[in-house]
């Protein structure tokens, strides 16, 4: 069994027998000959039944797409918890050993998502979206912080407009040269602002459309599912990965999204809590769609009228629909993909 604890620069791996014995462990560069050196490493002391590997998603992605294309079972392992690291210490090889240990002990049994497809196209893009909007964010948040303090003439001359009128009033701003005098020195800045807005907005809309293309290619049917807009389905389907395959039931997946009840019962009391794990980034993208159908779909909204009048409260209806709308998507994103060419045609 191996376990490797993952850095920025270096690999630390260890090797163990299959009860438990400790072997030996070592240090590897994080390079694609230190990947092959590793694995030869590991090879050295036997058959290798599986590696455990921190942070697959991170600075382990490299080294897991190495592992996984050489046919090792490759599983993901978290950190050890605070309470663990307490009483046996901290350094690479004890965290090396405590990830071959994780597998072995099946405490630890995910295998990690496949970064090597269109999923990880959309990732990186999707990333790249969101910092855009951040920023674009930012940029009109600072551009309405230097109105409040402008001139008054030329506040009064903004202030009231819808941020698309005021964006482009902004940018045809004709400041002068002399940039000591408050008034032109502010133009300048309200222009370089509402320039910058324009530039990420026109990023965005590019991404969007890059964005969709992929999830069109890869999963046609995704859009067509009531609710679900092109930031929603880039997320279900970064969170599935390029190998859904691994996600074995509607169950696991719904853990994934952190939207399966936990049991919390003691004695005569029988409940469920909210789950408050899981992959959060998914679990948003399941409350807007939850939220965007409860607003405009006939059928959720009948069945919230329904559940309320049962008494249940407004944060337990939107879980159970989470939780319908799980089942519903994983059937949609665990399926054979469908191209458009491969339809039948219409009679």
């Amino acid at each position: 069994m191996g376990g490797v604890d993952t850095h920025h620069d270096t690999h630390h791996a260890a090797v163990e027998l299959m009860n438990g014995g400790r072997i030996a462990d070592a240090q590897f560069p994080a390079t694609v000959e230190g990947y092959a050196r590793l694995l030869a490493w590991m090879e050295g002391f036997g058959r290798i039944h599986a590696v455990g590997v921190e942070g697959t998603g991170s600075y382990g992605a490299g080294l897991t797409r190495y592992l996984r294309g050489q046919g090792v079972t490759v599983v993901e392992v978290n950190r050890p918890d605070r309470r663990q690291r307490r009483s046996v210490g901290k350094s690479d090889p004890l965290d090396a050993y405590a990830a071959a240990d994780a597998v072995l002990a099946g405490r630890a049994r995910a295998l990690p998502k496949g970064n090597d497809g269109i999923a990880e196209s959309i990732r990186v893009l999707h990333l790249t979206r969101t910092g855009a909007i951040k920023a674009r964010t930012a940029a009109i948040n600072e551009l309405r912080a230097v109105l409040v303090t402008a001139p008054a003439q030329l506040r009064e001359h903004l202030t009231g407009k819808p941020t698309p009128a005021l964006i482009s009033a902004c940018a045809r701003l004709r400041p002068g040269t002399d940039l000591t005098d408050p008034l032109h020195a502010t133009k300048h800045a309200l222009r370089a602002l509402a320039h910058r807005h324009q530039h990420l907005t026109t990023e965005i809309d590019g991404l969007n459309l890059h964005l969709k293309a992929l999830i069109t290619q890869t999963r046609p049917d995704l859009l067509a599912i009531y609710g679900v807009g092109v930031e929603t389905a880039a997320q279900l389907l970064i969170t599935c990965g390029d190998n859904p395959d691994r996600l074995t039931t509607p169950a696991a997946f719904a853990a994934l999204c952190g939207v399966a009840p936990i049991p919390a019962s003691s004695g005569k009391t029988t409940r469920h809590r909210l789950s408050r794990g899981g992959d959060r980034q998914a679990n948003r993208a399941l409350y807007l769609i939850t939220i965007t159908r409860m607003s405009h779909c006939a059928r959720t909204r009948t069945y919230v009228q329904r559940r309320t009048s049962q008494g249940k409260p407004k944060p337990e209806i939107i879980r159970c629909l989470k939780r319908y709308l799980a089942r519903e998507l994983f059937k949609a994103l665990t399926s054979t993909n469908t191209t458009p060419s491969d339809l039948p045609a219409a009679a």
